[in-house]
């Protein structure tokens, strides 16, 4: 059998990368690569929070990581487009945990409009969840890690920031804004002992995009992976626990790419 034709494997051990870490995971309910984070987290053996403006799906995600881990999660409800939410969220972590030594933004907002016939609503939407929310809650967490003197931020972006996709110019645009972003926020916050990187994933399949996303697209996506499959959301958590742990010590400012696309 090829290696293309293969299922994808399945995920390993926790090896203790998170152990004693406080984790804060934005957009964690549901199925998507949130979840599939804060699992991987659990797996690591962080004291993990996980946030979302889904109130009843956060507390099925709690209850399914405790199932898993034996140990259950800090829920904080939000809304990252309110910046007295996300101050809100940070400031309950950091009461319950003392600190946030890891930050993944995660939050994102998706959709299909040709350029022609997008409306500001439908722009202003996607920036402002994908890109925006990104800047406000980095902006909100650096009020307790600048002191500390060390955090870690991992930011979700995608390859379509670099790629062009038909009736994606929003998400492109956002996406592309997250890279920006991490690559100069890093900078400014390199004197402070933080670290800011990102994980640009191709594609990653979970029921939530399968809903938004035709099957004829899926199956195309897919089949331009050199694997000739999708990611498992797990496997792109798995590279942002990499870029939250003190493996990636020396690594700043860079967007690393989940994908197995050819050349």
């Amino acid at each position: 059998m090829k290696l293309s034709e293969t299922t994808a494997p399945i995920p390993g051990p926790g090896h203790g990368l998170a152990e004693g870490k406080s984790v804060l995971v934005t957009a964690a309910a549901g199925t998507g690569i949130g979840f599939a984070a804060a699992q991987r987290f659990a797996a690591e053996g962080a004291r993990l929070a996980i946030s979302d403006r889904h109130e009843r799906r956060l507390i099925a995600a709690a209850d399914r990581i405790e199932s898993e881990f034996g140990t259950r999660p800090l829920t904080v409800p939000c809304d990252v487009t309110d910046n007295q939410q996300i101050d809100a969220m940070v400031d309950r972590v950091v009461a319950e945990y003392g600190s946030i030594d890891v930050l993944i933004n995660n939050a994102g907002l998706g959709g299909t409009a040709s350029i022609q016939s997008m409306t500001d609503e439908q722009w202003c939407s996607v920036l402002d969840v994908t890109l925006t929310s990104t800047f406000r809650t980095t902006r909100s967490v650096l009020r307790v890690m600048i002191p500390r003197g060390s955090g870690v931020i991992v930011n979700n972006a995608s390859v379509i920031g670099w790629r062009a996709q038909e009736g994606q110019s929003h998400y492109a645009a956002a996406k592309a804004g997250v890279m920006a972003l991490t690559r100069c926020s890093a900078l400014d916050v390199a004197p402070h002992g933080i670290r800011v990187n990102a994980v640009a994933p191709s594609i990653a399949m979970h029921p939530h995009l399968a809903k938004v996303t035709s099957d004829e697209l899926l199956e195309q996506l897919s089949k331009s992976e050199a694997f000739g499959r999708a990611a498992q959301p797990w496997e792109v958590a798995n590279v942002m626990v990499f870029l939250a742990s003190d493996y990636s010590s020396y690594m700043t400012g860079e967007v690393v790419s989940v994908s197995s696309q050819h050349a």
